[in-house]
């Protein structure tokens, strides 16, 4: 599938709206909540499970790449 593109504006407050195609594409809705992947090659965004289906989400010592790698498999 080839690469497609969506922009979005930054607002003076650091907040932006998602393009359509980026929230149907993540199944996002009101009040869900992203993550951030950063890794070396850049940005990735996700849809963050809510709080109750990740039992290591106040955890965030776990959080770094090495981590993510490790224990991805689990």
């Amino acid at each position: 599938m080839p690469a497609r593109v969506a922009y979005s504006k930054v607002s003076v407050k650091s907040q932006t709206v998602l393009p359509a195609e980026v929230r149907e594409r993540l199944a996002i809705s009101p009040g869900d909540r992203l993550r951030y992947l950063i890794t070396p090659d850049g940005i990735r965004i996700e849809k963050a499970p809510t709080e109750g289906e990740d039992p290591f989400v106040a955890f965030t010592e776990w959080g770094g790449t090495a981590d993510e790698e490790d224990y991805a498999d689990l």
